[in-house]
């Protein structure tokens, strides 16, 4: 079933990204972790699982909520929180609030056109010290250039795969400010395992 194939595959770059984060940048652990758009929750459970400080997700969906509410109880989980809005419409409220902020935003595309960049500059506004985002690989020369129009001031991207290329993902790692990841990038290989399956 390819649906089925796709959830796996999905699965697989989520707990990659996830590991990445954790492993090689120290992102998450005993940090104030921001979900946006986080429907379910897999992402704010992960960082949750892996010992965020708090992990808040965020999502406009009461039905994602409601499944969200779940999963959390399933993993018995206390550092983890929610806020029911439209991460578009956020604004300055959480300003540099948060340490982390992980998201696999819906795709700009279509009817849902400039979405995934809203998300972004969104994100970049939360964080104090670096953002993580899947998005589509053919989106990577887009961000690259909206990351440098807004004075992002390090980009690291994962690489382009084709295997399952229409639904394989690109990892972008940004750090908004000058970050104790600025002057050093370790492990860059790592990076590349949460855009490859």
């Amino acid at each position: 079933c390819l649906k089925g194939l796709l959830f796996y595959v999905f699965s697989l770059t989520v707990g990659c990204m996830l590991y990445t984060i954790h492993i090689t940048f120290d992102d998450i652990q005993n940090k104030l972790v921001a979900d946006l758009g986080c429907g379910c929750g897999v992402l704010s459970v992960g960082a949750a699982v892996l010992d965020a400080g708090l992990c808040v997700r965020f999502d406009i969906d009461e039905d994602a909520l409601d499944i969200f509410k779940g999963n959390v109880e399933d993993f018995e989980l206390s550092n983890i929180d929610m806020v029911q809005c439209d991460v578009c419409s956020i604004g300055s409220s959480y300003a540099k609030k948060f340490d982390t902020v992980i998201m696999n935003p819906p795709f700009g595309t279509k009817h849902n056109q400039g979405i995934d960049m809203q998300f972004l500059r969104t994100a970049i506004s939360m964080a104090s010290t670096a953002v993580y985002s899947l998005h589509k690989t053919s989106t990577r020369d887009h961000i690259q250039k909206k990351a440098n129009d807004w004075k992002v001031k390090k980009v690291i991207a994962g690489s382009k795969n084709t295997l399952f290329s229409t639904y394989c993902t690109l990892l972008f790692l940004l750090y908004p400010y000058n970050s104790r990841h600025s002057p050093r990038i370790r492990k860059q290989s790592s990076i590349k395992c949460a855009a490859h399956i």
